[in-house]
């Protein structure tokens, strides 16, 4: 008996690796003290589940293109702030504000998006979801 509890417990936890190294802490990858801003065109934007992420080209002063990753919230949670699958479509020019990664590479999380003309794309964060 003692055996087969064992193995049931191993193979849950097992199972459980997956989903604890797709979802991670904010303070273990973001900066809260670090808000930026990046201009950029999408690449790519994937409304998935447990984040999910739009991929932009940013453009620096030197006419460099560094590729950037926003991470969003999940998409139910992106759905009650106005957001959609067709929010934000490769080639669209958008801004986002956001906490930056604490390793520095170009990642960072999403707090505000706004579209080439400067209208907020859903409701920021931090603002009520009504």
């Amino acid at each position: 008996m003692l055996g087969k509890l064992l193995v049931a417990a191993s193979a849950l936890f097992l199972l459980g690796q997956g989903t604890a190294q797709a979802h991670h802490s904010f303070a273990a990858f973001f900066d809260s003290t670090k808000v930026i801003k990046i201009r950029g065109t999408v690449t790519d934007f994937h409304f998935t589940n447990p984040h999910g992420t739009i991929g932009l080209d940013v453009t620096d002063a030197q006419g460099k293109v560094q590729k950037w990753k926003a991470e969003t919230n999940a998409p139910v949670v992106l759905m009650r702030r106005g957001w959609s699958r067709t929010s934000v479509k490769p080639g669209d020019v958008i801004t986002i504000e956001g906490w930056g990664s604490r390793d520095g590479k170009p990642y960072l999380r999403l707090r505000a998006a706004f579209d080439a003309n400067g209208k907020p794309i859903g409701q920021p964060f931090g603002q009520s979801d009504g």
